[in-house]
């Protein structure tokens, strides 16, 4: 069963960086479409960026786009998300969600993805 759990959040200043890994176990991250969310209380669910098992596909949504970047080790079974120039609009629950349907074809916004992490804080403040 595959488990997927998030780390490198942090609280950082505005225009700080971090860089965010989602570590997957219980079986091979190849196959699988990854897709980041932030959450934040009170709000919508909203995608940030995603990743097609084979990296050539990512996506981003237009509020980090050309600030983050989305890359993928498959021999680690690792993603990673780097955030940079980070705002204070970019605090929230990062979590990474799994599938083994290429999703991230669809876009950013897409959310049907059957295996979700917890998440790891990211907080933007001075």
């Amino acid at each position: 069963q595959l488990v997927l759990v998030e780390s490198g959040g942090a609280l950082v200043q505005p225009g700080g960086s971090l860089r965010l890994s989602c570590v997957a176990s219980g079986t091979t991250l190849d196959l699988y479409a990854i897709g980041w969310f932030r959450q934040v209380p009170g709000k919508e669910r909203e995608g940030v960026a995603c990743i097609g098992s084979t990296g050539r596909r990512t996506d981003f949504a237009p509020s980090v786009k050309g600030r983050f970047t989305i890359s993928r080790d498959n021999a680690k079974n690792t993603v990673f998300l780097q955030m940079d120039s980070l705002k204070p609009e970019d605090t929230g629950n990062y979590v990474c969600a799994a599938d083994e349907y290429e999703l991230c074809n669809r876009g950013v916004e897409a959310d049907e993805y059957a295996t979700w992490g917890q998440g790891t804080q990211v907080t933007v403040s001075s």
